[in-house]
């Protein structure tokens, strides 16, 4: 007990110590220095910032008047839907096989590993605008799609089943999971051995250790690149445009086509883009900050000794 009571009066000195010498450092002149090159850049910045936004503001070639008149008409609300709608489902489907793929990658058996890495190798190898094409094209190579059952089965011609907006949800879906994949692998291997080991040793099944322990953990790696990639599918689904999806691009394309309105209409389409990044990026704090929670209720080491002495 005494020697109890000694280690927390050495603590207290300690702090009392480390406290006098923050305030010696705050009160020494250098460290309240102003940075007067920064602020000098600073204000450099935001002047040439209004500047720019200014000369977009008063330049008669953007045409807002037009850029209003045609924000909220029916064939670019249209076109928003199905953008919005295809890189829900695109990155959906993504997510589900970029799972499975990246636990078959950290599997003990080798033949699984090996398709698994043939998977990724195969879908990063070739470029998304050729993959949406074979896939709009897939009739070409295999004109009917069949299900064999006993006594029968289903068959349906291809051309019927891939239309151009599914063989876009394919085309983004399975290409992007191949780059998610390795995302999540990545991050199942930076969750510390040793955790799984414990609760093997707790008698906890695998499935459990899993869901419980590795998975969260690594969702909380994984969410910073993963929202970034969904931001990169969103402004690629604008690849639609050449397989005649009508999406935002595609929905403007068809309007200044017959006004030639070219510089209105692409603004359009810009600030629509930028306000569905804005969101996704304000869904990202959040989801961080929430995944988050745990490490920023967690008490430093220096707070729970404060309130051991107290």
């Amino acid at each position: 007990m005494t020697e109890t009571m000694a280690d927390r009066t050495a603590d207290s000195a300690d702090d009392a110590a480390w406290d006098d010498h923050l305030a010696h450092l705050a009160a020494i002149p250098h460290a309240r220095r102003l940075h007067l090159l920064r602020i000098l850049l600073a204000v450099v910045l935001v002047a040439a910032a209004g500047r720019l936004g200014w000369s977009i503001v008063e330049n008669p070639a953007f045409e807002w008047a037009t850029v209003r008149s045609y924000f909220f008409s029916d064939p670019v609300l249209t076109g928003l839907k199905n953008t919005i709608t295809l890189t829900a489902l695109s990155m959906g489907l993504a997510l589900v096989v970029s799972v499975l793929i990246a636990n078959l990658r950290l599997s003990d058996n080798p033949v699984l590993r090996a398709a698994a890495g043939a998977y990724v190798w195969f879908f990063r190898s070739v470029p998304l605008l050729v993959l949406l094409i074979l896939w709009f094209n897939i009739s070409l190579i295999y004109p009917t799609f069949s299900i064999p059952l006993p006594g029968g089965g289903w068959t349906w011609e291809t051309r019927d089943l891939m239309t151009a907006y599914w063989s876009a949800v394919l085309a983004f879906g399975l290409q992007q999971a191949a780059y998610t994949s390795e995302i999540i692998r990545a991050s199942l291997l930076a969750v510390p051995a040793g955790q799984r080991e414990a609760a093997l040793a707790l008698g906890m099944p695998p499935g459990r250790i899993f869901r419980r322990i590795v998975f969260p953990q690594a969702m909380k790696i994984a969410v910073p690149p993963v929202s970034n990639d969904l931001i990169n599918l969103l402004k690629a689904t604008a690849l639609v445009a050449f397989i005649s999806v009508p999406d935002l691009l595609y929905s403007v394309q068809q309007i200044y086509n017959r006004t030639f309105e070219v510089v209105p209409l692409l603004m359009v389409a810009t600030v629509w883009y930028m306000i569905l990044v804005s969101i996704l990026s304000l869904g990202q704090f959040y989801l961080e900050r929430w995944l988050g929670r745990s490490a920023a209720a967690r008490v430093s080491p220096r707070g729970r000794a404060g309130r051991s002495t107290t």
